[in-house]
């Protein structure tokens, strides 16, 4: 066998080059400033991915591999983070920047019934290239149907008229002083001149148990009120077990179609759920609390901004640290564990369970979660006690409920009322009767996804458990009213869109499932055997509560509403 030998001298060195894309100095530097003195640690991501966004309109390309470099972190957590919510605009190279002004319209199921379709499609006309306009999931002020936002400003009782107007005058900002949209709220000076703090100060000083005060908790049965409805006692109990250090996480994403309760108590009394996360922290054994506030409620932002400012600059007692953190436009972080994702600056995907986040939660630690509103009532409870709470109810229910109801009624809104009090009552007693010329034909008891019940069955008290044996639950009391001019299978179609658009895609049965049963459900004939089948799969198989209960509305139409879909 014979070689050939290789030529003798130096091996030619080759020119190194540094991994990945170059850096941009200027886009560096724009980055740079922006950020400021800001640290660069790996839970603010998705909070600087909003300066950039809010500063530039979009995410250029430039601009996010000059981020990725600031902060230590490689290219594709950047990408995969910016590219999961839907208030980020990632910009390719050589494509073009979105207009300077977008407006979203709401399509969910109130701003449906109230037109918003219409105003969808006569928008791009008016408006022209330069402005873009997008349909857009339930933006909480469904009471107030139909709703578009020009920029980050929202237009209650949206017209053409009002939009064109805000768009000419380049009104994107959401003004706190306006209290057509924004009332005006109780500030910390006049929270504490009411009394607010007194009951904080008086825990924190020793005045009150720890074990008094979470026995009270207990006795008044409030449950989560986020939708859960696990009792708030025990899961203060349950997590105070647990090692220091432990951690808190408010939700106040509020993304359920026909959900707008927390919005409306942030609107007015903001220091009310502050004072009551600050006696859970002191009860649990906390030392930080994370405020998780989705995107759309800007002016809810700019009000607790400057309230815990306030709170934290003249504190009536040691405080826990509050960290308010930033939400982009993405339903599925109303789950608590894809919450706590997006509060650590990832993709906001549910986790597999257990353990549960009261044992390994937020950083993992353990982690106390609530909904802002079960927070909200801690102070009267503990101050007036427990029976005070429990002795409102109808029906053999106990406690308080704030429904957001929407639809077809004369007085939408949010209104607070007993629990176990019937879909006729409500109607009837706080919403004024139906609109004029319509009459009563179904409802939605628990929004997009507590399914949907006619009107023979009005009178099915509303609370946690009650509507189960009827195959829907009323999660976060939201309820959305249909009439004669309506059909359940609209409305089912409408919430299955929003399913199919919001899912994560982190699972199968959810991802696929909610798309097949959309397209199923286009059909003037349901196949009900395949749509049972399927609804069946992702209940069973889907990680999370959003494909676990995106069939509500599918099954109940089969069950209840039968002439529609035969």
């Amino acid at each position: 066998m014979t070689t050939t030998a290789k030529p003798e001298g130096k091996r030619k060195r080759v020119k190194s080059t540094p991994k990945g894309r170059r850096v941009d100095p200027q886009a560096r530097e724009e980055v740079r400033v922006l950020l400021g003195d800001e640290p660069r640690r790996r839970d603010l991501l998705i909070e600087h991915l909003h300066k950039i966004q809010d500063r530039y309109g979009h995410l250029s390309a430039a601009h996010l591999v000059a981020l990725a470099d600031e902060m230590k972190l490689a290219m594709t957590e950047v990408y995969e983070v910016a590219t999961f919510y839907h208030h980020f605009d990632v910009i390719k190279e050589g494509d073009t920047a979105p207009p300077a002004i977008t407006v979203r319209v709401c399509d969910s199921i109130a701003c449906d019934l109230a037109g918003s379709h219409d105003l969808l499609k006569a928008l791009p006309g008016v408006l022209g290239q330069d402005v873009r306009v997008l349909h857009a999931p339930c933006v909480g002020r469904c009471e107030t149907a139909p709703v578009a936002v020009v920029g980050q400003n929202p237009v209650p009782f949206a017209t053409v008229q009002k939009v064109s107007a805000l768009v000419k005058d380049g009104a994107v900002a959401h003004s706190t002083t306006d209290v057509a949209i924004t009332p005006g709220h109780v500030d910390y000076a006049a929270y504490r001149a009411g009394g607010g703090y007194a009951l904080a100060a008086a825990c924190v000083s020793g005045q009150r148990s720890t074990a008094d005060v979470i026995a009270v908790m207990e006795d008044s049965g409030l449950r989560g009120l986020g939708g859960a409805g696990f009792p708030a006692g025990r899961k203060w109990k349950l997590v105070a077990a647990e090692p220091a250090p432990r951690l808190m996480a408010i939700n106040i994403d509020e993304g359920e179609p026909g959900t707008f309760k927390d919005r409306y108590y942030l609107d007015r009394d903001p220091h009310r759920f502050l004072e009551g996360a600050i006696v859970a922290a002191w009860a649990v054994g906390i030392d930080a609390v994370y405020v998780y506030l989705r995107d759309e409620y800007h002016g809810c932002r700019a009000i607790l901004e400057r309230e815990i400012a306030a709170l934290q600059a003249d504190p009536p007692c040691p405080i826990p640290e509050f960290h308010l953190r930033r939400g982009a436009g993405a339903y599925i972080c109303g789950e608590e564990s894809a919450m706590i994702e997006s509060i650590e600056g990832k993709r906001g995907e549910p986790r597999l369970r257990p353990p549960y986040v009261a044992q390994v939660g937020l950083f993992g630690r353990p982690t106390l979660e609530h909904n802002m509103e079960t927070l909200h009532w801690v102070r009267e409870i503990v101050e007036k006690g427990p029976a005070w709470f429990a002795g409102h109810g109808r029906n053999g229910r106990k406690g308080l409920r704030s429904f957001s109801v929407s639809g077809r009624v004369k007085r939408p809104g949010v209104h607070l009322a007993p629990a176990g009090i019937t879909l006729q009552e409500l109607v009837d007693e706080y919403c004024g009767g139906m609109l004029d010329g319509h009459t009563l034909y179904g409802y939605l008891p628990g929004g997009a996804s507590g399914g949907i019940l006619p009107a023979s069955l009005a009178n099915v008290p509303l609370d946690f458990d009650t509507l189960t044996p009827y195959g829907c639950f009323i999660g976060s009391a939201a309820i959305v009213v249909l009439s004669d001019k309506d059909t359940a299978t609209a409305a089912a179609r409408n919430v299955m869109k929003f399913f199919a658009d919001e899912s994560c895609g982190q699972c199968t049965p959810c991802r696929v499932g909610t798309e097949k049963a959309l397209t199923l459900m286009d059909a003037r004939k349901w196949d009900k055997p395949l749509l049972t089948e399927l609804s069946q799969a992702m209940m069973d198989a889907s990680i999370c509560g959003l494909g676990q209960a995106a069939p509500n509305p599918v099954l109940t139409v089969l069950k209840y509403f039968p002439a529609e879909v035969e």
